[in-house]
């Protein structure tokens, strides 16, 4: 009986099929409604329709786990299995938040945005992506240790040039990492900015340097995915 509930929900039948896009649709529905529970000054009823669109997508969600649960060959291996906790934690919050006050439900209803995870089990996208880092694993591991350095290069060398000049702004090499990070990554929040001339011209290099920094991983990534898709 175990064996037919699980091909029947979860093998290839036509009703599996059906109930997997079901699910699918049902991931959707319930971000969405989390998105619309945070609109300020919602109607009651509405609330009360959204609150009820909640209680149906978590009662779906937890037939579906213990529906897995029940049916796998290895209960105890499912429980601690990736997808296994994410359906797990795409559950979870409802049930803790039931004995929680107000001022900790709002943090742990944030992890209703995990159940996006659940897609992943739907799709071959994991697989994809772990075949393609696997093959670049270690031109990003050096590429990742070099931009260390660099930031750590960056971030001693307008410490110099800015420290007496700002010294509450760039009063150490560490305050200094974070006007490092924005312009290597070419985000440029304007919190931090250099205003000695040297500091300016070093500042120039490590903006051209940060646009290469930015292009190379993505490149390498790119034609990774790329040659995983192929073989596929």
């Amino acid at each position: 009986m175990k064996h037919k509930l699980h091909l029947l929900f979860f093998g290839k039948t036509k009703f599996a099929d059906r109930f997997e896009k079901f699910i699918q649709l049902l991931i959707l529905v319930s971000i969405v409604n989390f998105s619309v529970q945070t609109i300020p000054d919602l109607s009651i009823d509405t609330r009360e329709l959204l609150d009820l669109m909640e209680l149906i997508s978590i009662a779906i969600f937890s037939f579906e786990y213990l529906l897995r649960l029940t049916t796998s060959p290895k209960p105890l291996k499912f429980v601690f299995s990736f997808f296994g906790l994410i359906d797990l934690i795409a559950i979870l919050p409802f049930y803790i938040s039931l004995g929680m006050d107000l001022k900790s439900l709002r943090a742990v209803r944030l992890f209703r945005l995990l159940r996006l995870l659940k897609f992943l089990r739907y799709h071959d996208t994991l697989t994809t992506l772990k075949n393609s880092f696997n093959e670049v694993k270690r031109e990003l591991f050096l590429f990742s240790f070099a931009t260390l350095l660099l930031i750590y290069f960056s971030s001693v060398g307008i410490y110099f040039f800015e420290n007496k000049a700002q010294p509450e702004a760039f009063s150490s090499i560490f305050d200094a990492m974070w006007w490092s990070v924005a312009t290597l990554t070419t985000v440029g929040y304007g919190d931090i900015y250099p205003i000695t001339a040297g500091g300016k011209i070093f500042s120039t290099f490590i903006v051209f340097i940060g646009l290469g920094l930015v292009a190379i991983p993505t490149g390498i990534v790119a034609s990774s995915l790329t040659k995983a898709l192929t073989k596929k």
